[in-house]
């Protein structure tokens, strides 16, 4: 599999430096058809209004592309970036910092093998020879790298296609692809194809966790931590907000924001956990088990030949001083 090494010489221009010259205005990224409470508040204008900045939204396809985003200071906070392409990123030399834990969701990425091959968790080895479609560097590609270890078979053995969800979705469709990896509506869409290998209580059991988590520049955060503290006030309260019932009138500006059904939509975060703030500063979360993860996920990326080292650490990658903040607020 190729290389997913973004090189650290691309931050030429920091985000701390973009928002400093940017007229008070931020951008931050998110995922369409990936439905999180924090999008009813930013349809309703609460974000720009409590930040007292206009915030800009672009969607993005993978987190790898979101990394890239911030390395050229085109965005400043990324929401709900897997783990997987941050850890690639920050392997690589760039510096970004996790500020929350946006959403854990075992269950809402995973892998689907075309229902015409009948393989199952039982017949896994058979997957030899066969071709996936996999996006590489992010969640489901380390999911996919662990499935398949467990299941003893060869990466060699299998021919590994580069694609974003929407697009292994759609080649899984047509049968160009034996198998395809994925996340929300891509995912939902795929298993009309097929069927998963284990379901998200099975792999927790393998130790395959799978969470999102809001990540910016080093630089954009030690500039602007107090801004920072704000955006994540606002995505707790929304948080709450939902966790308090899951209101209609949040479930349909959620929905239309995703571009998504509200019966899609609210599929979707049925899957979903967002963990308050207190939980996100505990030693599960933040407090050292996100940390001790992503060595971990690192280290089956370098033994997977798809990054070439690992940090010894990634303590420095993870900042709670915001969230702290904000859990105070």
């Amino acid at each position: 599999m190729k290389k997913l090494m973004m090189s650290a010489g691309a931050l030429a221009i920091t985000a701390g430096q973009a928002f400093a010259g940017g007229h008070g205005e931020i951008t931050v990224g998110y995922f369409l058809e990936w439905p999180m409470p924090f999008q009813a508040a930013k349809v309703a204008g609460t974000y720009d209004e409590e930040l007292g900045v206009k915030v800009n939204w672009v969607a993005f396809d993978t987190g790898t592309a979101m990394s890239a985003a911030m390395a050229s200071g085109d965005v400043q906070l990324s929401v709900s970036q897997g783990v997987p392409p941050f850890v690639v990123a920050t392997s690589a030399g760039q510096d970004l910092q996790i500020v929350d834990v946006a959403v854990s969701y075992s269950d809402n990425d995973n892998c689907v093998v075309n229902s015409a091959l009948e393989i199952d968790k039982d017949s896994a080895g058979e997957l030899a020879g066969k071709t996936v479609a996999v996006p590489l560097g992010t969640a489901a590609h380390y999911g996919f790298l662990k499935q398949m270890d467990h299941f003893g078979v060869a990466l060699d053995s299998l021919t590994v296609v580069d694609m974003a969800p929407a697009e292994g979705q759609a080649a899984l469709a047509q049968g160009s692809v034996d198998m395809a990896c994925g996340w929300g509506g891509a995912l939902r869409r795929m298993k009309e194809s097929g069927n998963v290998l284990l379901t998200g209580a099975e792999k927790e059991e393998l130790g395959i966790l799978v969470f999102d988590v809001t990540s910016a520049p080093s630089d954009f955060v030690a500039e602007n931590g107090d801004l920072v503290a704000k955006f994540l006030e606002v995505t707790a309260a929304a948080n709450a907000q939902w966790a308090d019932g899951n209101p209609v009138e949040m479930l349909a500006a959620i929905a239309k924001d995703a571009g998504m059904s509200e019966e899609d939509a609210a599929g979707s975060l049925a899957t979903f956990v967002f963990p308050t703030t207190e939980d996100q500063l505990s030693e599960k979360w933040l407090g050292g088990g996100a940390q001790e993860f992503m060595k971990g996920v690192a280290d089956v990326f370098v033994a997977a030949g798809s990054i070439d080292a690992a940090k010894a650490s990634y303590a420095d990658n993870v900042n709670t001083g915001p969230l702290a903040t904000a859990n105070s607020m």
